[in-house]
């Protein structure tokens, strides 16, 4: 291990130290805000993993997200807590594998249209299954879940998250997801299982993601469609990933923390222009910021 990956250890148990005790020395909004940026580091991070890595653009975050929100809305009066969990992760896997499989052969702009249409499909199937066969749009949830709880599993999850993204920037599994994004041709003609690699890492991302939704679903006591499956959230993460920057799995916490915070005082003092102004962001970085945050960063230290 180089002195480099040292210090970034170092600095990231320091951190994560730090971070677990948050909401004993905040109050209820700084704990709620911090709930904000650690779902979507979580998210952010592990689209990243997959998407950054391979350059699929995915809009189909929120559903996985959806998926872990509503295995807590139908299970929780009747499973365990961790049990709830478990279930939500192997939902958002079984989701993840089936999107995986259907889309092998399609990539660019095509593979964008269909993750975004699959999490509108899923949103349309479960408002239709509520409405029509449970006769409610939606379900409530009481959990004695407090905010404290909600934020160290969140805090968790995103150590867990990072431990895979370290793991695979070392492993010949992330090499070989690395070779994918560089050119899946002579990926395939090196002998790797392209079809296999890319199915494993959207499937194990993805169940970081559903397990992110199941954790937050108890802040919200009513969970519908349009919540759960809010398609916002998807454009949020892709836009967040990118002005981080997705060339290092820890890249994408760059763009989640200050878009959390200006979304914050957008959504209170302007929220009739939340659309326009991320859209606005989006242009900027895709001009500006290519590479987002981390690669400017690389690049200004490169500068003699």
């Amino acid at each position: 291990m180089t002195s480099r990956s040292k210090l970034f250890l170092a600095l990231s148990l320091a951190a994560f130290i730090a971070l677990a005790f948050a909401p004993q020395t905040g109050n209820d909004y700084t704990t709620s805000l911090l709930i904000n940026v650690l779902l979507y580091a979580n998210l952010a991070t592990a689209w990243g993993i997959f998407c950054g890595t391979t350059r699929f653009i995915s809009l189909a975050t929120v559903a996985f997200f959806g998926v872990g929100c509503y295995s807590v809305a139908v299970l929780s009066e009747f499973l365990p807590w961790p049990a709830v969990l478990v279930v939500a992760a192997l939902a958002g896997g079984a989701l993840a594998l089936a999107i995986g499989i259907c889309t092998l052969r399609l990539s660019g702009m095509y593979f964008v249209v269909f993750s975004f249409g699959i999490a509108e499909l899923i949103r349309q199937l479960v408002t239709w299954y509520e409405s029509k066969l449970v006769g409610s749009v939606g379900r409530y949830v009481f959990l004695e879940i407090t905010s404290a709880q909600i934020y160290w599993q969140l805090l968790v999850l995103l150590g867990l998250l990072w431990i895979l993204g370290a793991w695979l920037s070392k492993s010949r599994l992330g090499f070989a997801l690395r070779l994918i994004g560089e050119d899946e041709t002579a990926a395939r003609s090196c002998g790797i299982n392209t079809v296999g690699v890319r199915l494993a890492v959207l499937t194990g991302t993805a169940m970081f993601m559903s397990v992110a939704g199941a954790i937050v679903a108890p802040r919200w006591t009513y969970i519908e469609p349009s919540i759960a499956f809010n398609s916002l959230v998807s454009f949020q993460v892709v836009v967040m990933a990118l002005l981080g920057g997705v060339a290092a799995f820890y890249g994408p916490i760059l763009g989640v923390v200050p878009l959390v915070l200006a979304f914050e005082v957008l959504t209170k003092y302007f929220p009739d222009h939340f659309s326009i102004v991320l859209g606005a962001i989006f242009l900027v970085i895709v001009y500006l910021l290519p590479r987002g945050l981390l690669g400017a960063s690389e690049k200004f230290r490169r500068r003699p």
